[in-house]
């Protein structure tokens, strides 16, 4: 009866075994099996996104002529409107030299933007992180600022030697220096806790009390550019509630993030370069 009993109970007495050789295993042998299993994944899932790619293209070249003539048009249309924008900042640009050259101010560190495809999104953290396929060889760097078309992604949380783990702004882990559009007064933003395949939302701090938004009157939140981290202007979300808190002296609430969010593509990673009088 007693060996029945133990045979029993040997798979539970192994996983103890195991679970309690786990826990005494030092930090840096951990992190050091943790990073050689995620290099040796790397490949299947790089491999996986070339496929994809390769089957999306195609797929592209059944479409008919029409389908491609509009698209060109309305690449066309793009481009003329891209190109007046690039003249305007060019302009911008030589106006802001020639300012700091007669105020003798220092050039500020500037970033070389770096296209990545998205590998994979963890379903097991559906709003926290998603893999990019350039890492280490593209010269990506941990803290790096994320971005899209439709503004901030979030940033570099890990650097591998050919993927990189992105740390979305969803992610109660990532907290940004913020304004609302139009005002120049900070507000702390922090991701929210968003259940998987719901909507993105985030929450603010310290709003000031003469903002006023709503669901039918929200306002846009961007970047502020303070901590060095994020540049200026760059759209976060758009703040739907903001109340009085606590304390009465600032307001708190919610921001409403892009729902594009759960299915990008293509992102942009800005990697710091520094300013030229440092290079």
């Amino acid at each position: 009866m007693l060996p029945q009993r133990f045979d029993q109970a040997k798979p539970f007495l192994t996983l103890g075994l195991a679970l309690l050789a786990w826990l005494v295993v030092p930090t840096a042998i951990k992190r050091m099996a943790r990073v050689s299993f995620f290099e040796l994944q790397a490949p299947l899932e790089t491999t996986a996104s070339y496929v994809r790619d390769l089957q999306e293209f195609w797929s592209l070249k059944t479409r008919s002529k029409n389908e491609l003539i509009e698209a060109g048009r309305d690449l066309a249309r793009l481009n003329a409107a891209y190109e007046v924008r690039l003249q305007r900042d060019s302009a911008l640009r030589n106006e802001l030299e020639r300012l700091e050259r007669v105020l003798k101010l220092p050039t500020p560190a500037g970033y070389r933007s770096e296209p990545a495809r998205v590998v994979r999104r963890d379903f097991t953290s559906w709003w926290q992180q998603i893999v990019i396929r350039k890492g280490r060889n593209y010269g990506i760097t941990e803290g790096s600022p994320v971005i899209y078309a439709g503004g901030v992604v979030g940033r570099i949380r890990e650097v591998y030697a050919y993927t990189a783990v992105v740390e979305l702004v969803s992610s109660p882990g990532v907290r940004i220096a913020a304004t609302a559009e139009g005002d120049t007064r900070p507000i702390s933003y922090q991701g929210g806790v968003n259940p998987t395949y719901g909507p993105a939302v985030g929450t603010v701090e310290y709003v000031p009390l003469d903002v006023f938004v709503s669901a039918a009157t929200p306002r846009r939140l961007v970047t502020s550019g303070l901590g060095g981290v994020f540049p200026p202007n760059l759209t976060i979300g758009y703040m739907t509630r903001v109340e009085p808190s606590s304390d009465g002296l600032f307001k708190s609430g919610d921001v409403k993030l892009d729902a594009s969010l759960s299915t990008l593509d293509e992102v942009t990673v800005l990697v710091p370069e520094p300013p030229p009088s440092a290079r």
